[in-house]
């Protein structure tokens, strides 16, 4: 007799599918290293860099919108932004900054999630507390509709989903820069379709600067320091990245004691 245990044989998938035993995870992540300091240095110095500029936009949105356009959109590159200042800049400076900006964060979400794979989906959960539940649904969707989410949405969270999920580098960037393009597009088109109301707005904002400027800084620093305080400000989440990553690395490893990753 043998000295080898006896093994039961596995099923075969076609058993399984037919049986209904078929368990998908959301997204297929392949093997992850372990967190390394240097590797998420690289990733959270230009992500921080990136809050703060977008904070400063923020606040100097009602001055530097009618007085430097070009550079508000530098610092900020979210939509009501671009809306705004699209009429004031022509199309080679519109389309070749909002570009750059929009896609300066997208590799290095897209990097965290090629590198720590579930590990950064679960602190980028912990990251939106507000959109968690959602989260999870927008990964399930993901293992099907990968490259036409990226098209449509491509924004950290997405870009993440993609990383971690392994889409060829290539095809990341190449949809990513499409669909960045597509929506600059539109927005253009919306700044045009509303180009009288928004011409009155920046009149306004003319009219009124050092008042409304008072204003919109004292409320993004009011903001900054309540999620501060509270402990849940982007800066906060992104410098905890560190210690999150490896809190979530050694929980797997207390659940997965032999090493096996299943």
């Amino acid at each position: 007799m043998s000295d080898c245990p006896a093994v039961a044989p596995e099923p075969d998938a076609d058993e399984n599918e037919a049986s209904g035993h078929v368990h998908p995870t959301p997204l297929d992540h392949p093997p992850r290293r372990s967190p390394d300091r240097r590797r998420l240095t690289f990733l959270m110095v230009p992500i921080v860099a990136m809050i703060i500029a977008s904070n400063v936009g923020d606040a100097l949105t009602t001055t530097l919108a009618t007085s430097h356009p070009l550079a508000l959109v530098a610092l900020n590159s979210r939509n009501r932004i671009l809306v705004l200042v699209s009429g004031e800049l022509d199309a080679l400076s519109y389309y070749t900054v909002a570009t750059l900006r929009l896609m300066l964060s997208d590799p290095l979400f897209f990097l965290l999630g090629y590198w720590y794979g579930d590990q950064a989906v679960s602190w980028m959960e912990r990251r939106t507390r507000t959109f968690g539940d959602t989260m999870r649904q927008v990964e399930r969707w993901f293992g099907r509709f990968s490259y036409p989410l990226v098209f449509l949405a491509p924004n950290n969270v997405i870009c993440l989903f993609a990383g971690a999920a392994g889409m060829s580098v290539a095809g990341f960037f190449i949809t990513n820069l499409a669909g960045t393009a597509f929506r600059l597009y539109l927005i253009r088109r919306v700044g045009e379709t509303f180009e009288s109301p928004i011409d009155n707005l920046l009149e306004l904002l003319t009219e009124y600067r050092i008042p409304l400027l008072i204003l919109s800084v004292a409320l993004v620093a009011a903001t900054s320091l309540f999620e501060l305080r509270k402990g849940g400000s982007e800066i906060d989440a992104v410098l905890h990245l560190d210690d999150d990553l490896v809190g979530d690395e050694q929980g797997a490893d207390s659940d997965d004691p032999d090493g096996n990753g299943r």
